[in-house]
């Protein structure tokens, strides 16, 4: 029974099975047509239009109902005195090789003109030979505004004078440009993929921080200077990115999917130094240049001397020491005996103050042999010197020995100098939280101790010494 019921089934369904693939290849082929983002019309060999998608509607106003059936363009989607022209190169394409492109002007239902680029190929039959033709056309300006778009892009990612790098939604770079791969010091293609932190050691925080806010609340009103250190084989870069950020969303989507970032910077390392650098030198000049004034308004020379230290501890040093040689100056003294140096003046190691002279009758200080001061005096020149490469827990211990503030990590000392001769140091200290001094520095510093040079020298010959 159970086989005759289905052969019975099937004698049932028989004449129905290929109408219904027939029917859903025809609903697929409409459903596909209808959804392209570009118009398709299609003839048949005699030149009757045979599809008609919905955006061929929408650019000309004629509904498929109105438009299939027809035969050729002439008349309605043509002027008459274009149509033999238009349709012969349309048609044309069934005897041609590949797709052939066009412009034509084609007339909408209103009676308006618009004009349109097409890619029309001959569409064969089951023998092989051209049984139709296919024909896809835009309005020119929407395909002019994509070639734009695409040529851009390639631009930007070949020819940039200026980093592109697009990043994925997880900030991996995606797609990086040739002037973003130098910058980043690695290959175009090395960098894809890789964590942020692996390519930048300082600065990749700001700028992890920069790219999630763009993601999440779209681009910021305006360009943004990032510092970072980037790795390289050859060790880190302190580099100023100006940076600017797009928040790239899905065109195809019903609502906007984020894509990433596209972030455009450009190096300004340059730029910023030389800013920063007219700007200390600015202020600098000013400082000593208040200095000198209020110097001026001081009876005593050597009070005049902490005034110029004072001065110049703004935004250079933590500490400032000022030391004499006993006796006079080196020429001065027996070449048996060691040198000495005498404090003279001291910023206080406690609470914040101005410099504390100690009197004319200072204790000599002991500096053990090669104490940067005393090579100061004997080189009579600058001499720098840093706790860099000393362990951290005996960074205490190396200010002690040398007589400073057990904060100091970095010293710079400058011979002061007046009439031909050297007379002492003044030492300039920076705490951890500073970076070493640096030769420019050493410029100031001496500038300053000319200053103070000269205002001691002065207190020492009216006191008659």
């Amino acid at each position: 029974m159970s086989a005759s019921r289905r052969s019975g089934a099937t004698d049932e369904l028989g004449p129905d099975e290929p109408a219904q693939p027939e029917r859903e290849g025809g609903d697929l082929l409409a459903a596909l047509l209808d959804g392209m983002d570009a118009a398709l019309c299609a003839f048949d060999a005699d030149g009757v239009v045979t599809h008609w998608n919905r955006e061929a509607e929408r650019i000309l106003g004629w509904s498929a109902a109105e438009a299939v059936g027809r035969h050729g363009l002439s008349g309605w989607a043509v002027r008459s005195a274009d149509a033999e022209e238009v349709e012969g190169r349309l048609l044309g394409a069934m005897h041609g090789p590949g797709r052939q492109v066009h412009e034509f002007a084609l007339l909408t239902k209103d009676g308006g003109r618009v004009l349109v680029r097409t890619q029309s190929a001959a569409v064969p039959g089951p023998d092989g030979k051209p049984a139709g033709v296919y024909c896809a056309f835009s309005e020119v300006h929407a395909q002019i505004d994509l070639e734009r778009s695409i040529a851009l892009s390639e631009a930007l990612f070949e020819d940039a004078s200026w980093g592109v790098v697009l990043v994925d939604a997880d900030l991996r770079p995606a797609v990086v440009n040739a002037y973003a791969a130098r910058a980043l010091g690695t290959g175009r293609t090395s960098v894809l993929g890789r964590p942020l932190g692996e390519l930048l050691s300082q600065g990749v925080e700001e700028l992890e921080s920069a790219l999630t806010h763009v993601l999440a609340e779209g681009a910021p009103p305006a360009p943004a200077e990032i510092w970072v250190s980037v790795r390289t084989p050859e060790g880190e870069r302190r580099r100023c990115w100006r940076s600017g950020f797009l928040r790239l969303a899905s065109p195809l989507a019903e609502e906007p999917v984020p894509l990433g970032v596209g972030w455009l910077f450009r190096d300004v390392t340059e730029t910023r130094q030389g800013e920063q650098e007219a700007a200390l030198l600015r202020f600098r000049a000013n400082q000593l240049h208040r200095a000198a004034r209020a110097a001026a308004e001081c009876e005593d020379p050597a009070e005049a001397a902490t005034v110029h230290l004072d001065y110049a501890l703004a935004g250079f040093a933590d500490h400032a020491l000022i030391d004499r040689v006993a006796g006079g100056a080196p020429a001065d003294a027996d070449p048996a005996q060691p040198l000495r140096l005498v404090r003279v003046a001291a910023t206080p190691s406690g609470s914040p103050g101005p410099s504390l002279l100690t009197g004319a009758a200072g204790l000599p200080v002991r500096y053990d042999e090669g104490h940067p001061a005393l090579q100061c005096v004997e080189r009579a020149g600058s001499v720098r010197a840093s706790a860099g490469a000393v362990p951290a827990g005996e960074v205490r211990q190396w200010a002690l020995a040398r007589q400073w503030p057990q904060d100091a990590v970095h010293a710079l000392c400058a011979v002061l100098r007046s009439r031909g001769r050297s007379f002492g140091v003044v030492t300039f200290l920076r705490g951890a939280g500073r970076s070493p001094f640096e030769r420019s520095d050493a410029v100031y510093a001496e500038d300053v101790a000319v200053r103070i040079a000269a205002a001691l020298d002065l207190a020492g010959a009216l006191d008659g010494r």
